[in-house]
């Protein structure tokens, strides 16, 4: 992956990453926020996975249904956001639209995706602090506005 600051502002700053080949996406961008001490940031990305999982959240069971794609798929759209989770760390949350060869989609909540050839992304901290917090009721971390 390589990744560069492209711009910095009055406590914002503005990272692009490109992720290789064969890297695992959920993991190399947590990496990336736990590197630069990403607290409060959104995120965009777009390129290919060669297989991913997407999930889909059963409310009464409390656990994601993973979703399994197995073959090549575009990441036609990669939305998320970063916040500290109960442990300290930035916590990553993305959902995915991914395009099928036949034009087809599917998507959910990302659980993850081998890259190929590459993925794009861009955060954009902002200078604020969010705090995930673990809902027990949900069985989820949700963004709390109440905490710092």
């Amino acid at each position: 992956m390589e990744s560069k600051l492209v711009w910095q502002n009055a406590g914002e700053r503005t990272y692009v990453l490109v992720l290789d080949a064969g890297e695992e996406a959920f993991a190399a961008i947590t990496a990336f926020a736990v590197a630069t001490r990403l607290d409060a940031a959104s995120l965009t990305a777009i390129g290919a996975f060669e297989r991913a999982t997407v999930g889909w959240f059963d409310l009464a069971k409390k656990n994601y249904k993973p979703i399994e794609i197995g073959s090549q798929c575009e990441a036609l759209s990669l939305l998320g956001d970063i916040a500290l989770g109960d442990d300290g760390r930035p916590s990553l949350h993305m959902h995915a639209v991914l395009g099928m060869s036949d034009g087809s989609t599917r998507g959910g909540h990302f659980l993850s995706g081998i890259v190929r050839p590459t993925l794009e992304v861009t955060i954009v901290e902002t200078p604020a602090r969010l705090r995930r917090r673990k809902r027990p009721e949900l069985g989820l971390a949700l963004i709390d506005l109440r905490q710092e």
